[in-house]
Formats: C-alpha cells, sequence, structure tokens
C-alpha cells in the first residue's frame, strides 16, 4: 500500500519516489517510451512510512519518516541513505502514555520549511512538533542530532496522552501547519517555540485560557486557542473530524491563504488561513478524504481517501457555496484506526474489508454513479464576494475565489 508518491522538482516530471505501509522508499524513473524502472532507496525495518518531505528547489534530496521513530535522508546522486536520528519521547511525567511501549516517538508527518530548506519539522504519537537544523548534523556521526532545535506545541495539549500528530506544513512565510488527532489543526509562527526542554511552567495541563478543551472535534466554534497568558496563541481551524486514519494537512492558494484538511466525514474543509473561518466544505468521498494536495502553480487541489480513485478540484462555478447544516455528525465507526489496532496486520484486515464491500457486485452501479458524481463536484466561489484578503490590502480575483 503506496502512502506517498511525489515528483522531484526540476527533473522534468521524470523522477517519482515514494513510501509505502512496507516501509520501503523507492525512486522511480520514467523512461523515453513510458518505460518505468524502480530502484529501492532505503527501508524502515518492520515500520509504516506515511511521509516524505522533498527539498524544494532540489532534485536530489529527501528525506523520510517512519513509525518506527527514525528520520532518514537520502541523495538521489548517490542513491545513498543516512540514518539521522531516532525521535525519542519527552521525558516527563505529563506525557505518559499507557498504550506506547517503546521509546521512540512512533512518526507519520515530516515537512521542510520553503524559505529555509535547512529546517524540517517531525511529528507522531505524541504532542510535540519537532523541529531540527540539518547545519548541526554532523555527517561522520560524531554529534547527538536527535535533540530539537525548537518544540511546538498548543499550551492546553502539553501532557495530553490522547492525541498525537497526523501532519505538517509549512507555509512560504515559514509558518507551521500541525494536525492533531481526535483534536483540530494549529497554526505556529517561528517565535511560538516552547524551546528545549518544552515544558513551560503552569499548573494544569489544560489551559483555562483555552476554548479547545471544551470543544469536541467535528464542531464549529471560535477561532482563537488562547495561550496561558492570552498572548502568542496558535490560530486553530476547526470543523473537520480527524481520528479514523492518519490525515494530512496542507496550504492552499499563491500565497498560502486558505488550509485544507480531509475529514472522516468523506469532506474536504478549507479555512481562511488568518482568521480561521471555515468558507468550504465539499462532498469527497464515501469514506474518509486523508489527503488533499494542491497544484504548485495554479488555483487546483487533488484529494484521495479510502477510495481507489483520485479527485481534482478546481473553481469554476460562479455562485456562492453554503455550508452543509450536518457538519460534525459522522456515520459511526467500528473503531479508530489511528491507536486502537493492535498491528499492521489488523490494519491490513479492516482496509480488505472496506475494499470487499465496494466491490460487491450489488453496489458496483451504485459506486460508479456517485464517483462520476464526485468528479463532477467543484469548487463553488463568487469571485466578487470578499473585497479584503487574508494578506490585507488589493487582492487579484483567483485570490477571492474561495471567500
Amino acid at each position: 500500500m503506496c502512502f506517498q508518491a511525489t515528483f522531484m522538482p526540476i527533473s522534468d516530471d521524470r523522477t517519482i519516489v515514494t513510501c509505502a505501509a512496507d516501509g520501503e522508499i523507492r525512486q522511480a524513473q520514467i523512461l523515453e517510451g513510458g518505460e518505468v524502472k524502480t530502484v529501492l532507496l532505503g527501508k524502515h525495518e518492520d515500520s509504516r512510512v506515511h511521509k516524505l518531505a522533498i527539498e524544494p528547489g532540489n532534485p536530489h534530496i529527501l528525506y523520510s519518516c517512519g513509525e518506527d521513530g527514525v528520520v532518514q535522508h537520502f541523495d538521489l546522486r548517490t542513491r545513498s541513505a543516512t540514518k539521522l536520528f531516532t525521535c525519542r519521547s519527552v521525558n516527563d511525567s505529563r506525557s505518559y502514555r499507557p498504550y506506547v511501549h517503546q521509546p521512540y516517538v512512533h512518526l507519520n508527518a515530516i515537512a521542510i520549511d520553503r524559505r529555509n530548506p535547512n529546517l524540517f519539522a517531525v511529528g507522531g504519537m505524541d504532542e510535540f512538533a519537532r523541529l531540527y537544523d540539518i547545519r548541526k548534523y554532523k555527517w561522520d556521526g560524531s554529534s547527538d542530532f536527535g535533540q530539537p532545535a525548537d518544540y511546538f506545541c498548543p499550551q492546553h495539549l502539553i501532557g495530553n496522552g490522547d492525541t498525537g500528530i497526523t501532519g505538517l506544513s509549512f507555509s512560504d512565510q515559514s509558518e507551521l501547519l500541525v494536525s492533531y488527532n481526535n483534536e483540530f489543526i494549529y497554526l505556529f509562527t517561528r517565535d511560538m517555540g516552547l524551546g528545549n526542554p518544552p515544558f513551560p511552567s503552569f499548573s494544569s495541563p489544560i489551559s483555562m485560557g483555552s476554548d479547545a478543551s471544551e470543544v469536541e472535534p467535528g464542531t464549529i466554534a471560535s477561532s482563537s486557542s488562547m495561550g496561558v497568558d492570552g498572548e502568542n496563541a496558535a490560530q486553530v481551524y476547526k470543523g473537520h473530524r480527524n481520528y479514523e486514519t492518519v490525515k494530512g494537512v496542507n496550504f492552499f492558494g499563491p500565497r498560502c491563504e486558505y488550509v485544507s484538511s480531509g475529514s472522516d466525514c468523506g469532506r474536504i474543509f478549507i479555512w481562511k488561513k488568518r482568521s480561521g473561518k471555515l468558507i468550504r466544505v465539499m462532498e469527497a468521498d464515501r469514506d474518509v478524504v486523508n489527503c488533499t494536495e494542491p497544484h504548485p502553480h495554479t488555483m487546483a487541489l487533488a484529494s484521495s481517501g479510502i477510495e481507489s480513485d483520485i479527485k481534482i478540484w478546481t473553481p469554476k462555478a460562479i455562485e456562492r457555496a453554503t455550508l452543509p447544516t450536518d457538519i460534525g455528525q459522522l456515520k459511526p465507526k467500528a473503531r479508530g484506526w489511528m491507536y486502537r489496532l493492535a498491528s499492521p496486520d489488523d490494519l491490513m484486515l479492516q482496509l480488505f474489508s472496506l475494499q470487499r464491500q465496494r466491490t460487491n457486485p450489488e453496489s458496483v452501479v451504485q459506486n460508479s454513479v456517485m464517483d462520476t458524481e464526485l468528479l463532477e463536484l467543484i469548487l463553488s466561489f463568487n469571485a466578487n464576494s470578499d473585497v479584503s484578503s487574508d494578506d490585507g490590502g488589493d487582492t487579484a480575483n483567483h485570490d477571492d475565489s474561495l471567500g
């Protein structure tokens, strides 16, 4: 099962790298005539690899992170893999997690700062997004590179053993998006780091000033995440639900004006980055939407989930869309995927079960009709509905099209 496939930059769209549930990182080269040649670059032993990070503008360098807690660095020129470090749990009594028996953090996400590619962040089965500086790594292995340069986490989640990070993304202004399992999405600027070690002085793991501790995921509430002192608060994005699978998160728009995410309810959610206002909800999948990926140069969005197809979304309609009234009303699930699956084999059994349901002969026509309808669903925008943009000042029409 492939979790991610992406083109390497400046490769004429002929070099593709992938990661998968078997822990393998592979390179595929599209040759003249359409032939595809693949090579194994590296592997995370007995571990799924959900995400790769590609160094912006570099056709040779990428990183991987796995559920074994290991972060690896790859150079396609030599096809060599370098183990940088194993992400260790933070040693603090407030971070007790009864379901984790390993001394490392199962990693789900990795992202590189677009503005400063020396910096990258990782996140996984605890509450902290960790920031690293590759310039501190000694390639002869003489330094301990496992210590982060900084940590990021909403203060009310510090010590919360019931959440973890499933998605990370950097904007072109070095802002860091962090998507939490069974919680919300948060936006951090560089000055919001907790330092190292990441424990501010406060009396309770749940901040009294935080509204996030009082609102269930899947509901719409105010879009502020107050810190202990009411300052330096991370912007929060609410309405979706991230519980069943490992979901990514992304910026959207030519200047990263919007935030997009999938949801357990099979929808795509889009918020204004600056205000946190939910402006668009789109039906995209019968089950779960895991991934939303923006086109690098134009206003288009790709989405994928449990279904076997990929959908492409582009602005087309001229009428303003309205938000559905049943946001947060989810179909009951047998169990969550992220924490309640005992093993990768258990995960595969559930996936095969879903596939059998989908390929049932009695539902083939229904599936076909629904797929056709979903492909025809397009972002419904009003190009003139918003006079102001998230960045302030005058904007082009395509920037206002999501308002």
